[in-house]
């Protein structure tokens, strides 16, 4: 138990240096927009785009390995029940609020490199695009304060590690 105690004093550490950091206002409004980028309904939208352009391969892709990220992902979060930022430290208030109660992993995160890893594998020149906005999505959890550093981190892995799965099995 003592290396999770110091995982979260050193995630407290850094989520309280996002916090304290210039320009908050700015970073708040940026976190917003691109959070919002990285809710579930665009997904589904993107599929209805890849389906009717003839991805249909990529559309199975993504339906079978969401599937099996929002299971990991569900277990995850009902397992560590890791309270959220707000909930975990005095005097502190999220930007937003979050869709659920527990903050670890961080399903945004998740969900947004999953997207990177699948649609990067289909179109390679849009790597560099994917991954910086899927990264911007973590970050904008934690500048959002709805997440710790580690949440976004884990997601991140969560998500990249279903996608190559559900590629290795359906392709």
């Amino acid at each position: 138990m003592n290396l999770l105690q110091n995982i979260h004093a050193v995630d407290v550490l850094t989520f309280s240096w996002c916090m304290a950091r210039k320009h908050r206002a700015v970073l708040t409004r940026l976190g917003r927009a691109i959070s919002f980028s990285a809710d579930g309904p665009f997904y589904a939208v993107a599929a209805l785009l890849f389906w009717f352009t003839g991805y249909k391969e990529l559309v199975l892709v993504m339906g079978v390995g969401f599937l099996l990220e929002r299971i990991v992902y569900l277990v995850m979060k009902k397992g560590f029940k890791r309270n959220r930022p707000a909930d975990a430290l005095d005097n502190f208030s999220s930007f937003i609020i979050p869709s659920d109660q527990f903050s670890f992993p961080s399903g945004h995160t998740s969900g947004a490199f999953f997207i990177a890893y699948c649609v990067s594998e289909w179109f390679p020149s849009m790597n560099l695009m994917l991954y910086f906005w899927a990264a911007n999505v973590g970050l904008s959890r934690i500048f959002l304060g709805v997440h710790f550093p580690t949440d976004t981190v884990i997601g991140a892995l969560l998500g990249s590690t279903c996608a190559a799965v559900a590629i290795g099995m359906l392709v």
